[in-house]
């Protein structure tokens, strides 16, 4: 409702200002005050105007606001300090439309068809805790867009031919020397063990959590001579995944292939889903570089560089630079030192290269096609890998009208060679509709670390954070965290519902647990580090996920005290008079009631903010501080034992709007609400 009237005031006023100053006014400031007191929404269009119309602000707000008239929804207009101009809501019809509202009508709709590409970790090892912030970012922001009415593709990119599955492959045939049979059976061997035992450290993933330390540490341990030798073994087998079809490459797609599977079921806990796994060693042999090279060539977005550092290469023409050499007193210098190379010297093609191969695929623009095959199937539908050559009938993927990558921070420079590079060949709009979804590290407080185990020096306790490293094999794995969460849970959960059978213990548990973390994970914006703890993401007070489930809880209990349903009262509170809903409002002594409704109907206008930001933190906030007034309201409140039976139905609906929009906002948001807690 709120951002449907906040547009409504929009359209108005630009209306007005046309008829009265003949005036287009495209984008027309609309804000909520900070305080009630001051109405519930206003504009400062007055002050903006001053200067064009030569008139003082108060004197405009003042010949706006008399021009007004009526307005649907709105009580009154009024002029407050040097020319803001307030408005007052009909509060009445304010408080049924909301108790009214259909929820599939609170979001705006969009009919963009979105990819988001998120979680894409290295398949060389298990899952850690920095892995997670990616994870559920990009499944909460695809929970947004397809709330706003997206068509949405979710990507998992999987670089199943890098340094990182390199090393593992060195740790299994040069380490521990084992073949290709050997390193199949031990693959077998985990897979069993973890299936036995439940146990994720029992899994292939872990396994190579170990092993892949020991393989970095091998690499760096000896003398010079040795780890000139060793980083020799680690080329080798990294340009021989690449290339394909040996025994070195198959060991790569045998510990790939199952790692992936693992983190897919480790996701799979915290309820995130994929649609397609695209592969690096598909892009690779699928020769997407090539149809890529040949389009940046004709465009003129790569020139072959004959002078300076960069000759031999293929660099990327950069927005205002020379392509063509200069001549100075000292001889001839390159065109661009600084110019991004794509190509180098030898022939091979960087990272940025291959980026703008694959983007150009997810837009639709590359004239080339993965194969497909099903990989991973989820309760109501199926994951497909990309292959070389796939089954006929498959889901269309790509050809998306707008892309967004959860990648970290640290990846900001190459994300802006692939946008540079679609400007350059013409593709304006897509780079326009192309989001690096970016976000800082996750590490540890020193409290978390030592309580997981590790020995921290008593010099580095007072430290804000501690960060994590997979190569030195210090770091949380996703799946021990969520497993220590869920046991810390479970043990507060088996003390306060002993009623409850142990199934129904356990499933609260996990939703109070993986609440906990996703909203952790959440409620920082993407541009701070998170520095994780166990007992403040637990926490039942403060801006936890616990606390917001908390509020629902609390919330259901009215409900089943008072041998009723939040439907059914809603629906008894649809049959009161504008005029009786006026008079109750009015004589409740504080307007916390009316700025409960005003929190409640705030929910689209949120999911329109968080999605224009690419935010969801914006959202995370919104929930908190729902919580919070409803906690505040509940504690005013005496709701069941209310004896007037209209002001007891009137606090019964604000209850029921409250827990409506608090179960939704949380769903958004990938967190269940619990029955109990």
């Amino acid at each position: 409702m709120y951002l449907a009237l906040q547009k409504r005031l929009a359209a108005h006023l630009r209306t007005l200002l046309k008829s009265k100053y003949d005036l287009d006014i495209e984008n027309l400031p609309i804000e909520i005050p900070p305080d009630l007191r001051f109405g519930e929404l206003a504009t400062p269009i007055a002050l903006q105007l001053a200067r064009s119309l030569r008139k003082a602000p108060k004197i405009i707000a003042t010949e706006i606001v008399e021009s007004i008239g009526a307005l649907e929804g709105f009580a009154g207009f009024e002029v407050a300090g040097a020319g803001y101009i307030n408005a007052r809501l009909d509060r009445s019809t304010g408080v049924k439309s909301i108790a009214a509202a259909d929820l599939a009508q609170h979001s705006p709709k969009s009919p963009l068809h979105a990819l988001v590409e998120h979680t894409s970790i290295n398949p060389n090892k298990a899952a850690h805790i920095g892995h997670l912030r990616n994870a559920i970012l990009g499944d909460t922001f695809v929970r947004l867009l397809r709330a706003a009415g997206s068509k949405v593709d979710i990507q998992n990119y999987i670089d199943n031919t890098g340094v990182q599955v390199a090393d593992v492959v060195v740790g299994f045939l040069h380490l521990e020397g084992k073949s290709l049979d050997e390193v199949r059976q031990i693959v077998a061997g985990c897979e069993q063990r973890a299936a036995a035992s439940g146990r994720p450290a029992d899994a292939i993933d872990f396994y190579c959590w170990d092993l892949y330390a020991r393989t970095s540490q091998w690499c760096t341990s000896g003398t010079g001579e040795e780890n000139a030798a060793r980083k020799q073994v680690r080329l080798d087998t990294l340009h021989a995944i690449e290339h394909g079809g040996n025994e070195t490459a198959a060991v790569a797609e045998l510990i790939s292939t199952a790692v992936l599977r693992r983190h897919l079921e480790t996701m799979l806990r915290l309820d995130i889903e994929y649609d397609f796994l695209p592969r690096e060693s598909e892009i690779l042999h699928l020769k997407f570089w090539d149809a890529a090279f040949e389009q940046l060539k004709q465009t003129g977005v790569l020139y072959f560089e004959t002078e300076g550092k960069n000759k031999g290469c293929w660099v990327m023409t950069r927005p205002g630079a020379a392509t063509e050499p200069v001549q100075d007193q000292d001889g001839p210098k390159g065109t661009d030192e600084d110019a991004k190379v794509i190509v180098r010297s030898n022939g091979t093609v960087t990272y940025v290269g291959k980026d703008i191969a694959y983007h150009l695929w997810k837009f639709g623009l590359l004239g080339k096609d993965f194969g497909y095959k099903p990989f991973f199937t989820y309760p109501n539908h199926e994951c497909w890998i990309s292959t070389m050559h796939g089954e006929a009938a498959h889901p269309h993927f790509g050809g998306a009208q707008a892309i967004y990558n959860v990648i970290d921070s640290r990846q900001s420079d190459p994300q802006a060679n692939v946008i540079q590079a679609l400007r350059g060949m013409g593709h304006t709009a897509e780079a326009d509709r192309y989001t690096h979804f970016s976000y800082e590290m996750v590490a540890l407080t020193p409290r978390c670390a030592i309580d997981l185990g590790y020995n921290v020096p008593e010099e580095d306790r007072s430290r804000a954070y501690i960060e994590v490293s997979g190569r030195k094999g210090f770091g949380v794995k996703a799946d021990d965290l969520i497993d220590k969460l869920i046991a810390a849970t479970l043990d507060e959960v088996n003390k306060r519902q002993t009623g409850r059978d142990q199934a129904e213990r356990e499933k609260i548990a996990r939703q109070i647990a993986i609440g906990a973390l996703r909203y952790f994970m959440l409620k920082y914006t993407r541009n701070s580090v998170i520095a994780f703890d166990f007992k403040d993401a637990l926490s039942f007070e403060g801006e936890t996920g616990p606390y917001i489930q908390y509020a629902v809880v609390r919330a259901r209990n009215i409900f089943r005290k008072g041998d009723t349903t939040a439907d059914a009262v809603l629906a008894e509170f649809a049959q009161l008079a504008p005029d009786t809903i006026a008079e109750l409002l009015a004589r409740v002594e504080n307007q916390d009631i009316w700025a409960l409704w005003l929190s409640a109907a705030r929910r689209s206008l949120v999911l329109e903010q968080s999605l224009t930001a690419s935010e969801p933190a914006y959202l995370a906030k919104h929930a908190f501080q729902l919580a919070q007034e409803f906690n505040n309201f509940y504690h005013r409140h005496h709701i069941l034992n209310e004896e007037n039976p209209a002001l007891k139905t009137l606090l019964l609906a604000t209850a029921a709007v409250a827990l409506r929009e608090l179960i939704v906002v949380l769903g958004w948001l990938g967190i269940e609400s619990p029955e109990a807690m």
